[in-house]
């Protein structure tokens, strides 16, 4: 089953964790720290907009744009119940077009991750460039080498959560530096029973120089790599990586 289809209608359970507040007003800070106040701003790979909603809360008009309509209802829905207003589009963010350029655009929580190839990664930076406005900042963050190849690497993870349980299967490829995610999911029927379902994520991981050179080649300047929430270069075992440059 392709990612992010009935996986979507789990997402958020499995992710509530996620400190979503603090990672949205890390975003707000860097993106006031690159001299920019954003009134506009694009969230690609949105999912089921969890990033989004909170800029909106912050006073921002937001567009969130995600692959899969999945995600996208249920994005769509969480807008509605925090009385905040997003317009939700439907797009491969590689070929990613709006109507205007906006002050800053965003993409957390490994959208990057899953562009596989140099191809790829040019397509959404020029993309992003021209969804900016001349001095815009373009954001995001990935899951860092060291994590793909050592945290997730060939390891298994599963967790029983009543309703829901999933089995999570790495397999680490030096040569091609992807990591290759079997899930499956059993989901708990009204009737007792369980439903399985399959999911198959694919992670590139990035050297943080190979993209910042890549965002030069774009056009992006003031490129720089930073640490997990922080605004320092990131260290060697760095779990998180956010890179931030300004649309000449």
């Amino acid at each position: 089953m392709p990612a992010y289809e009935a996986f979507a209608g789990l997402y958020d359970a499995l992710m509530d964790d996620v400190d979503y507040d603090a990672w949205a007003e890390y975003y707000m800070a860097l993106i006031g720290r690159m001299g920019v106040e954003p009134y506009a701003l694009c969230d690609c790979a949105c999912g089921t907009g969890a990033m989004s909603v909170r800029f909106a809360e912050r006073g921002v008009k937001v567009t969130g744009v995600d692959l899969s309509g999945d995600m996208l209802e249920l994005a769509r829905q969480k807008a509605l119940s925090r009385g905040v207003q997003v317009m939700f589009v439907r797009q491969d963010m590689c070929a990613l077009t709006l109507p205007r350029p906006v002050d800053a655009l965003v993409c957390a929580c490994d959208g990057v991750n899953y562009l596989l190839d140099d191809d790829r990664l040019r397509a959404f930076f020029d993309r992003a460039r021209r969804a900016l406005r001349p001095g815009g900042v373009f954001a995001f963050d990935i899951s860092s080498p060291y994590k793909l190849r050592h945290t997730l690497g060939n390891n298994f993870f599963g967790e029983d959560r009543g309703e829901v349980a999933y089995l999570w299967s790495n397999r680490w490829d030096e040569a091609a530096q992807t990591v290759t995610m079997d899930l499956t999911f059993f989901t708990r029927e009204a009737d007792g029973r369980y439903r399985r379902f399959d999911e198959l994520h694919v992670q590139k991981a990035h050297a943080p120089e190979h993209l910042l050179a890549l965002m030069s080649q774009s056009g992006f300047v003031n490129a720089r790599a930073l640490g997990d929430r922080r605004f320092d270069p990131p260290a060697a075992d760095e779990p998180r990586v956010h890179i931030a440059a300004i649309r000449e």
